[in-house]
């Protein structure tokens, strides 16, 4: 027959297994939207994989705090160095992801965009002259 504290003791420990298995679901999802960011983002996920860094108080988009998980990665831009990347997740869902400053290439629709200005002032010279002036 059981005790109180065996049936107790099996309690705690249901409880345990249950708060691991629900940190892999959200281990998972943060992994599968850190792919999806670094692919947005045209940068390469390393090692494709999220690793928890701990657990802390956060505030949430209202302002609240709540228990987050944080999870550090790692991504790479050119191939040569590694750089690292943070997410943090409320549950299921996303608190925020934040990458080192890293190197990044403009889209091709932007490069006809970009005005020189050392060009500019050749050709606009009376312009730059009356900026001057003011």
């Amino acid at each position: 027959m059981l005790s109180l504290t065996d049936l107790t003791l099996l309690l705690l420990c249901a409880a345990i297994a249950a708060w691991f298995w629900r940190g892999h679901g959200i281990r998972e999802r943060a992994l599968e939207l850190v792919k999806r960011h670094c692919a947005k983002l045209d940068i390469e996920l390393l090692d494709g994989n999220v690793a928890l860094r701990r657990l802390a108080l956060l505030r949430d988009a209202r302002g609240n705090r709540r228990l987050a998980r944080l999870y550090d990665f790692e991504f790479t831009v050119t191939g040569e160095q590694r750089l690292s990347g943070s997410i943090s997740m409320f549950g299921q869902q996303l608190g925020r992801i934040e990458l080192d400053a890293h190197p990044f290439q403009a889209p091709a629709a932007f490069d006809d965009k970009v005005i020189q200005l050392d060009d500019w002032r050749r050709n606009h010279p009376k312009a730059d002259e009356q900026r001057r002036i003011d």
